[in-house]
């Protein structure tokens, strides 16, 4: 069929719809080509050729996308174009290291960088949309989609939004190489009740709006196309039928005007939420809160049309929705270029190489040394015998991680062959000794054979990839199954070891971090994860990466974070009646921003460009660092401040800015950093912006400890 004009195509096509095939603009369902939720793939093509369709996921490949564009373009009636979205999570073939690890690089550049490299791999497949960022700012290591995540702080989150839809999108979402960014999980998903998936969420109104909702304005500011809410309900309200949320203050206030993806069944799962009755009820509850596609819950096309017969939704309520997706499939340009013709060019073997390139610069600075006593690494000279030990070692899947796109397994560079690369000269062996989970110990006598005889032991630890992400909730995350006793027995020899330790979450496991002298986190790094390890312990990289979430003594802490409220109470390890454990330490074991390197940087002369400022002025804050060490590197200087006397009590310390340098031996460079006079106010009582007169410190340094930071304060003076 001819398309309608450009300057009328939307009126002309929503009069021209019947009932059923408006309600088929706002049905998803998924092919096969993955599992991300539950319920079998329904018959899409049959769907799509009654006109029942609208978009899909879990489809990709330019030769597939295309055969079903053809169906939708030139066998359904109207002609509509599909768009095709997927879990473009971090990397499409390329696999980088999960969010969590690479937001410990505090580094915009790098995280839009990767999103572009995604983007460009993912068109070149055929695909639209991804179904990213993350955006639940998580503060609770239980919870298993905090791997997804940016971690534990709100202003960091934020950052990367703006850095993930910038690198998604592109400058012109119409061009090949460009996908549109859906944020995701709308809203303090994060925040789920004892660290459970899909449970229920408890927090204040000024944690809702101070905390978790930041993030996702930041990625409507930076022009998201769309936005996924969340399964959890808050304060009854399951947010996929949130009125207030979803249509008052983000299509409201904010002025969002693109669409609102529902989460996989979520639509459905509003019955057993004990807010619908039938699919009916669900569906008109989401339709009116502003859900305009429904993904995989076949509510809209079950539901819709019994809903509008009853009257719970009007002709209008379903037009507006409509009018949002095709709104939408124009502004990608779908219309005009429904098959992105020239993406699947854009794959070329050099560009290849570059994204295998750029995949191991994103590991290495996503590595955090989080134990270094002795000294250990880096290992500039090759040992001769090396034993590469635990169930870690050499398995290809977990480098991949949770949610790794279309990653893979043979492209997937283990730290065994990593470091046979790195020291081609060494002996290296290796060992399981153990597998990830389950009982059995019978190989932890070879394990312990090859540690004797080798001058260095890398013993490679931790969680498998389906051990994080969604349904990856663990009430105790330490080492899963017998892993601890192949460490005891490694440690207990006496030998050089480094551990690698591989994880979506901080492990609780203070005992490893006592015996053992050098421990890395590795996370889940992604295709070039041996390769960028190999270049952390020999020296080649000198390791970069912060913790950008609190690492817990024990599960007793959580939730743990630095931003805390000071309480009438704090801390005094003399006063008995003081907020404090009996059985533990107040204070995390690593904190946010932890992160060694293999030399020193010192921190002099914090100054501010005025003592004083007003509403309306930008203040400048400048820091000297010095690097008193013996080999280069790259520090992160982060600017925090703290609002000591308020109208409403204020956290501890509050992250406003970051920096990077890199710096040789004996180099001094300076930081310089920008605060607007509206950075130093607060929400108010009534949740408005609200900038108060009065004195505000000002603190930079490595990491939030009040120990580590040099402190500055300037008045802000009334308006």
């Amino acid at each position: 069929m001819a398309q309608p004009k450009a300057a009328s195509r939307i009126d002309q096509l929503v009069a021209a719809m019947t009932v059923e095939e408006k309600v088929g603009q706002l049905n998803m369902l998924t092919a096969d080509l993955a599992v991300t939720g539950p319920g079998m793939p329904a018959d899409y093509m049959a769907a799509l050729r009654a006109g029942r369709l609208g978009s899909m996921l879990n489809l990709y490949g330019a030769d597939l996308v295309r055969q079903v564009q053809t169906v939708a373009v030139e066998e359904t009636r109207l002609g509509i174009p599909l768009f095709f979205g997927y879990d473009v999570v971090h990397g499409h073939r390329t696999i980088f290291p999960i969010p969590l690890a690479e937001a410990g690089a505090f580094d915009p550049k790098l995280w839009e960088q990767t999103g572009r490299i995604a983007a460009v791999e993912a068109a070149a497949e055929g695909l639209t949309l991804t179904f990213a960022p993350m955006l639940d700012v998580s503060r609770d290591p239980r919870w298993g989609r905090i791997c997804e995540s940016a971690g534990e702080d709100t202003w960091l989150t934020a950052r990367l939004a703006e850095a993930k839809v910038r690198g998604f999108q592109g400058q012109d979402i119409t061009r090949p190489g460009s996908i549109a960014a859906t944020a995701k999980h709308l809203a303090a998903y994060g925040a789920s009740m004892a660290g459970r998936d899909y449970a229920q969420v408890e927090i204040s109104e000024r944690s809702l709006h101070e905390t978790y909702l930041p993030p996702f304005r930041a990625a409507v500011e930076a022009g998201t196309v769309a936005l996924m809410p969340s399964f959890n309900d808050i304060a009854g309200v399951p947010l996929t039928a949130n009125v207030a949320i979803l249509r008052d203050l983000v299509r409201g206030r904010w002025g969002f005007d693109g669409i609102m993806i529902s989460d996989y069944n979520a639509i459905a799962e509003l019955i057993p939420h004990g807010v619908a009755a039938d699919v009916a009820q669900a569906a008109a509850l989401a339709l009116k809160a502003g859900i305009d596609v429904d993904l995989m819950a076949s509510a809209y096309t079950n539901g819709l049309p019994t809903a509008l017969q009853r009257g719970e939704i009007a002709m209008s309520d379903l037009d507006a929705a409509v009018r949002r997706v095709l709104a939408v499939k124009q502004r990608l340009g779908l219309f005009e270029d429904p098959y992105r013709e020239g993406a699947d060019a854009l794959m070329t073997a050099e560009r290849w190489a570059a994204h295998r390139e750029a995949a191991r610069d994103a590991a290495r600075r996503s590595i955090v040394l989080l134990n270094n006593r002795d000294g250990l690494l880096p290992i500039a000279k090759a040992p001769r015998r090396i034993a590469v030990l635990g169930p870690l070692a050499d398995s290809q899947v977990d480098m991949l991680g949770p949610w790794s796109g279309a990653g893979r397994l043979e492209d997937m560079i283990t730290f065994l062959a990593g470091l046979r690369a790195t020291w081609p000269q060494s002996e290296i062996e290796h060992a399981k000794g153990v597998e990830v989970d389950g009982d059995d110990v019978s190989g932890i006598a070879a394990a312990v054979a090859l540690a004797r005889k080798s001058d260095l032991v890398v013993l490679c630890l931790g969680e498998a990839r389906r051990m994080s992400g969604e349904a990856g909730s663990r009430a105790r995350p330490g080492l899963p199954g017998r892993q601890a006793d192949l460490a005891h027995a490694i440690l207990d020899l006496g030998k050089p070891v480094v551990v690698l330790l591989t994880s979506g979450r901080p492990l609780l496991v203070p005992w490893l971090f006592e015996e053992a002298s050098t421990v890395v986190a590795t996370w889940h790094l992604g295709s070039e994860a041996g390769n960028a390890v190999g270049d952390v312990l020999s020296g080649r990289w000198n390791p970069s990466g912060r913790l950008a979430v609190s690492w817990p003594v024990d599960v007793g802490q959580i939730p743990i974070f630095y931003s805390r409220l000071p309480g009438g109470r704090p801390f005094n390890p003399q006063f008995r009646y003081s907020s404090k454990y009996l059985d533990m330490p107040n204070e995390p074991l690593f904190a946010f921003g932890y992160g060694l390197s293999y030399t020193r940087f010192v921190y002099r002369n914090l100054r501010t460009s005025a003592a004083e400022v007003r509403a309306g002025d930008i203040l400048t804050v400048e820091v000297d660092v010095t690097n008193e060490g013996k080999v280069a590197g790259e520090e992160t200087a982060l600017l925090f401040m703290r609002d000591p006397v308020a109208s409403v009590s204020r956290p501890v310390l509050e992250l406003k800015g970051m920096a990077k340098l890199s710096l040789g031996p004996g180099e001094r460079g300076s930081v310089r950093l920008q605060l607007a006079a509206s950075d130093l106010g607060f929400l108010g009582a009534d949740l408005k912006p609200r900038l108060e007169a009065g004195l505000i410190e000002l603190f930079v340094g490595p990491v939030a400890r009040d120990e580590e930071l040099l402190k500055a304060s300037v008045q802000v003076l009334a308006a």
